[in-house]
């Protein structure tokens, strides 16, 4: 395996990062019953220095038999996790406290008891919103927390296989295992479009872009026996371009919340890693998760690091070999060198310049005219030193 750090080995079947204050995130892993062990969903504190996830889990919380985890969607406030399970049911885990000193309150959600396996989990970027599509192809949109249903569309697909919510939380994406993908407005639930494909694609993932400038929307297609990655404009809904990326069937896509980066991953555990700007391959980890899909994907919060699963390795967390960003700190010391080196120059030309005031005098010119030629010898006992005047 090529540039990643084991985590936790085995059973992981979803994964996601918790955002916390003060860049303290965590991690919620949702793992199935192995052997002895039952299933359970588990969250680990992670080291920004080693670049790892803790050795033990901070909090534990044990699934009855027969009921194991599918799906996770994390708020983003961080402090509520939805899990689905294999059971029909959605459970929400509440997170309180502050870094390691905190606990996890589990309970049922109750509009999504006995609706079956969702397949899809999702939160809208501003949080309002909240998103299930199920294996059975049922879309459900509720207002969050109120649970106040927005859209209950059963035969929204065929079977959900991916969705994701646009940036101003206006509209959601969804993809069936059919091949087709539409568009939701997330506001009152009403279908906008579909996305157009010739007979021989099938789209499969997608994903929203998320710098607040490019209004993209990214999709991995499968073309035959060839798998690109498509790109449509928003705003109109029509196609811009494509391009090969992985150059293999993708199972999993995931963008950094900053919108810079997005990551696929294979069916026989590869990760690559794309520039957005370029749209060019910036990262890859070949045989990441060898000979095993990858099963879940997810950007760091604040790190160039990305989050990955697979039944067979476990998760994963990876640091990218990016470019590193400019900090705060960094670009205020940058704003204030700038402007020393300025003061700097300004100061060398004066001195060096050929201003008139700056000439050379003559050698019985006096440099500088002294204060009392103008104002008069403030010693001097001549009282009528302007001589007398005449009238």
């Amino acid at each position: 395996m090529e540039g990643g750090v084991a985590a936790e080995q085995g059973t992981v079947t979803c994964a996601s990062w918790i955002r916390r204050p003060e860049e303290a995130h965590l991690v919620a892993l949702g793992k199935s019953k192995h052997g002895n062990f039952p299933a359970s969903f588990q969250i680990f504190t992670f080291d920004r220095l080693t670049t790892s996830l803790s050795s033990s889990p901070s909090a534990t919380f044990e699934f009855e038999d027969g009921c194991d985890p599918i799906s996770l969607a994390v708020h983003p406030s961080g402090d509520d996790i939805i899990c689905s399970t294999t059971k029909g049911d959605c459970r929400v885990f509440e997170l309180h406290g502050q870094e390691k000193n905190f606990k996890l309150l589990a309970k049922d959600l109750k509009p999504l008891q006995n609706v079956g396996p969702q397949k899809c989990l999702a939160f809208s970027t501003d949080g309002s919103r909240f998103a299930a599509g199920g294996v059975d192809g049922h879309l459900r949109i509720y207002e969050w927390p109120s649970m106040r249903v927005i859209v209950d569309q059963p035969k929204a697909h065929q079977g959900f296989n991916d969705m994701d919510f646009s940036l101003d939380s206006e509209f959601l994406a969804s993809t069936s295992t059919d091949g087709s993908a539409r568009i939701w407005n997330a506001n009152d639930g009403v279908p906008v479009n579909s996305l157009t494909r010739t007979s021989d694609e099938k789209i499969e993932l997608c994903r929203f872009s998320k710098d607040g400038t490019k209004p993209f929307l990214f999709c991995t297609v499968q073309r035959g026996n060839k798998s690109i990655t498509v790109v449509w404009d928003i705003s109109t809904w029509e196609k811009i371009g494509f391009k090969r990326l992985l150059r293999k069937p993708a199972c999993v896509m995931s963008i950094s919340l900053d919108g810079k980066y997005l990551a696929q991953g294979s069916k026989d555990g590869d990760v690559c890693v794309v520039s957005v700007k370029k749209m060019e391959v910036c990262h890859w980890s070949k045989r990441l998760h060898l000979g095993y899909p990858v099963s879940s994907l997810d950007f760091c919060p604040s790190e160039r690091v990305v989050l990955s699963t697979s039944n067979e390795w476990g998760a994963m967390v990876t640091k990218l070999n990016v470019p590193a960003d400019w900090k705060e700190w960094q670009l205020y010391m940058l704003l204030i060198g700038l402007f020393l080196a300025s003061a700097v120059l300004f100061y060398i030309f004066f001195e060096n310049s050929d201003l008139f005031w700056n000439l050379p005098m003559a050698k019985d010119q006096p440099t500088r005219p002294k204060l009392s030629s103008y104002v008069g010898d403030h010693q001097s006992d001549d009282k009528n030193m302007w001589g007398p005047v005449d009238m």
